[in-house]
């Protein structure tokens, strides 16, 4: 099985800030900005009567994209990608978890040899919230950023969306069946599997709530600094050398959004055994 670390959500060009560690552990990995899709901040649902446009606003009442930073509305559109979690939008009875990829970055995975029953997990950069007065949410000011991991989905099938003739109704609003993505050549779907291969009572795709396992970021280091299990040594991960491993951490780097680890048995087993876990 390889395994892919996917980079996803804000971060410090695109968003401007980082996704929200929420009081009760939820983990919020927020869409980038995206003025050519569909999707609005105020559509996802964190609650009954609580909004990801909610929880935005209060945390900042602007968003950053490259070339500006602006005022956050209702209006404000995103890319809701990779879509994990079933409860944020309204639901037909067959939708699954799936995650979109295009250009370099899927070239990448497919020179990676990426197939089905293969996982990805995905991690973004993270910072604890709490209420002032029990009201309004705020980034505490003792916690740092730090990179964690919000997310997974093994693959059950890869779908290329080459022409809408591939496109399930289901997934007609994921913004990689856009009709300026579809004329991308590579780009592709990976939908979840209905459950996973070594854990039979988790669904294929999903999001996890706040463990310190999850967190990548080695403690009282800068976010980009991992506290890697050693064993990590032994196999190859894209984007990353033996150079990467330092005295007392591993520098993971700023480049690219998809990292391939090549597992041998004991990483692969160290993964699944932490999935099982939370």
């Amino acid at each position: 099985m390889k395994v892919v670390l996917s980079r996803k959500g804000f971060d410090s060009e695109r968003g401007g800030y980082p996704s929200p560690i929420m009081p009760d552990g939820s983990l919020i990995s927020l869409p980038i900005p995206q003025n050519s899709d569909n999707i609005k901040y105020s559509e996802l649902d964190y609650s009954e009567n609580f909004s990801y446009f909610d929880i935005m606003k209060q945390l900042r009442p602007w968003i950053k994209r490259p070339e500006n930073k602006e005022k956050l509305t209702p209006d404000t559109t995103c890319h809701l990608d990779p879509d994990l979690d079933k409860d944020i939008l309204p639901r037909p009875p067959d939708w699954k978890p799936i995650f979109g990829q295009i250009n370099t970055a899927q070239t990448h995975l497919d020179n990676r040899g990426i197939e089905e029953e293969d996982l990805f997990l995905f991690f973004g950069t993270f910072r604890r919230t709490e209420y002032d007065d029990e009201v309004n949410l705020q980034f505490m000011t003792d916690a740092s950023e730090v990179h964690l991991i919000f997310g997974y989905l093994q693959v059950g099938e890869i779908l290329s969306l080459n022409d809408s003739s591939s496109i399930r109704d289901w997934m007609k609003y994921h913004p990689h069946t856009n009709h300026h993505r579809l004329m991308g050549e590579n780009n592709t779907m990976y939908v979840a599997r209905d459950k996973l291969t070594f854990d039979p009572d988790k669904n294929g795709g999903g999001v996890f709530s706040f463990d310190e396992k999850l967190v990548l970021t080695k403690k009282g280091m800068s976010k980009s600094k991992w506290d890697l299990n050693p064993i990590f040594k032994d196999v190859n991960i894209t984007y990353h050398s033996k150079a990467s491993w330092k005295e007392d951490y591993f520098q993971s780097t700023h480049k690219g959004q998809e990292f391939v680890i090549e597992c041998n048995q004991d990483v692969e087993e160290h993964i699944t055994d932490l999935i099982k876990s939370l």
